[in-house]
């Protein structure tokens, strides 16, 4: 049996992985932002990975969420004493199954196939929904990094978050690539909003434990011509909330990730901006955001 820590937006958390279970590929992106046990602060949760022969699916299921996105599903399930049950699977081949405590504080994922995508996916999930209470939101985004600022790129998968990111690092000087799928936002005890690094980057690999103070938000929509605006008020609000993972028909994670955006969207600017893939979308949406 082997541990690992990590600490990903100041959040400490651990995997233990069982004899006989072999993740080194898997756990690759996490190296950045692994900490020796014995030097660890207190973990928000704890996850356990198992063969699969040493996971039994319980009994008493009642299916709650199922989500299909590019070949990929996360079904949830609530069990009959509070527990949440996982089911992740690629190309309709089930890779892992996860086991929760009600409060997201520990777990068992047995993994079943493609070892790399269970993990990612269980502890994303883990992450997001126990650190929801803590002024933090896992967001689908691509981030840039200019001038000292993180500015988030938001939309629908296609929209083309990860085409604006590309055109910034050519277009805009002095711009850097911080993480082009999940990244972490979290607001500080004295209320300044910070974006992380993280290791869930989606298909470019971006694993970089680092954080900008929060410049921006650009909620991004193809069109024939470029146009920017901000967004204020519930305009602001309603902008971020389709970006953020959450549980949200649970109380306590849907009233932390309302304070985590009623917050942002009250002290970060918010942009609206209808776009072309091309080089004058990216130099307009930099010039508008890094001095709003």
């Amino acid at each position: 049996m082997k541990d690992y820590c990590y600490i990903v937006a100041g959040h400490c958390f651990s995997v233990t992985v069982a004899d006989g279970v072999d993740l080194p590929e898997a756990l690759s992106p996490y190296e950045a932002f692994a900490v020796e046990a014995a030097a660890a602060p207190q973990r928000v949760f704890r996850l356990a990975v198992v063969p699969c022969g040493a996971q039994a699916v319980p009994e008493d299921l009642v299916e709650e969420f199922c989500q299909d996105d590019d070949g990929s599903q996360i079904r949830l399930c609530r069990t009959g004493c509070g527990a949440s049950w996982f089911e992740f699977s690629l190309s309709g081949e089930l890779a892992g199954t996860m086991l929760a405590d009600a409060g997201f504080e520990a777990a068992t994922l047995a993994i079943h196939a493609y070892p790399a995508f269970a993990l990612s996916n269980a502890l994303m999930v883990m992450f997001a929904l126990r650190t929801a209470s803590l002024h933090t939101a896992l967001f689908h985004a691509a981030v840039i990094g200019c001038g000292g600022r993180g500015y988030l790129f938001l939309g629908k998968s296609g929209t083309g978050k990860s085409t604006h990111a590309r055109l910034w690092l050519r277009y805009v000087p002095g711009s850097e690539l911080v993480n082009d799928d999940n990244p972490v936002v979290r607001i500080e005890a004295d209320g300044s909003a910070w974006v992380y690094g993280s290791p869930w980057s989606g298909k470019t690999p971006c694993y970089r434990n680092m954080r900008l103070p929060l410049g921006g938000f650009v909620q991004l929509a193809q069109a024939p011509y470029n146009a920017i605006r901000r967004l204020k008020g519930i305009a602001a609000y309603a902008a971020l909330v389709p970006s953020i993972s959450g549980k949200r028909w649970d109380r306590a994670i849907a009233d932390g990730l309302h304070e985590t955006e009623n917050d942002l969207a009250s002290s970060v600017p918010v942009w609206h901006l209808d776009c072309l893939p091309d080089e004058a979308a990216a130099r307009l949406c930099a010039e508008q955001v890094m001095n709003p």
